[in-house]
């Protein structure tokens, strides 16, 4: 079964949404996706600077048995990304909540408003 945790807000491609405060976002996949996807060997994320549209794809993922993109889950900047994943992939299947984070995003303090909570991406994860 998925871990979903209930603090975090979630996109309905399989993203999770963490408000830091300060209007920052923290960006990551769900666990639902990294099950999905299986052992990942391969992330490539946006460039810090980058402007990211909310539904559009800016990354891709690689694992074992297929390359999926990343989308993303709200529009900003992003100001940071975890550059400690291009040696170690696995942190997404590991942590995917914790170390496997991906990015972090400048937005406005409504960006996250269109994201599911808990229990309506549960739902659609089927868990």
């Amino acid at each position: 079964m998925s871990k979903i945790p209930e603090t975090l807000r979630y996109s309905d491609t399989h993203e999770w949404v963490e408000d830091l405060g300060g209007r920052r976002y923290r960006v990551g996949i769900t666990d639902h996706a990294q099950e999905l996807l299986g052992d990942l060997v391969f992330v490539e994320a946006p460039e810090v600077g980058k402007a990211i549209r909310g539904g559009a794809v800016c990354g891709v993922l690689e694992s074992v048995k297929a390359a999926a993109d990343l989308y993303a889950p709200l529009d900003g900047t992003v100001v940071e990304r975890n550059d400690g994943l291009g040696d170690n992939p696995q942190w997404l299947n590991e942590d995917p909540y914790g170390q496997g984070w991906i990015m972090v995003v400048e937005a406005d303090a409504s960006a996250g408003n269109g994201l599911m909570d808990a229990a309506a991406y549960a739902k659609i994860a089927e868990v």
